[in-house]
């Protein structure tokens, strides 16, 4: 599974994209001036319980909070 295919099945079963969750995580302390500064377990634990999330599907939204520019790329790419 590419990584858009992990970000659209998250859509789907959210409603929400990768920069609503970016909002949502700088609204909850978890990004802070464009840097994630919460623990990724905090993260992953939070994505879970609040959006019912699997593991795979948490650890691609944490990879578009620390890493935008490498998520965007791996978009762009289909990777």
């Amino acid at each position: 599974m590419t990584y858009k295919a992990y970000l659209d099945n998250i859509k789907t079963q959210t409603g929400k994209t990768a920069e609503d969750f970016v909002v949502l995580a700088r609204k909850k302390g978890f990004v802070k001036d464009g840097k994630v500064v919460a623990k990724h377990g905090e993260i992953v634990s939070w994505l879970k319980s609040e959006f019912c999330l699997g593991h795979g599907h948490t650890n691609a939204v944490v990879l578009y909070l620390k890493y935008p520019y490498l998520a965007k790329k791996k978009i762009e790419n289909g990777d």
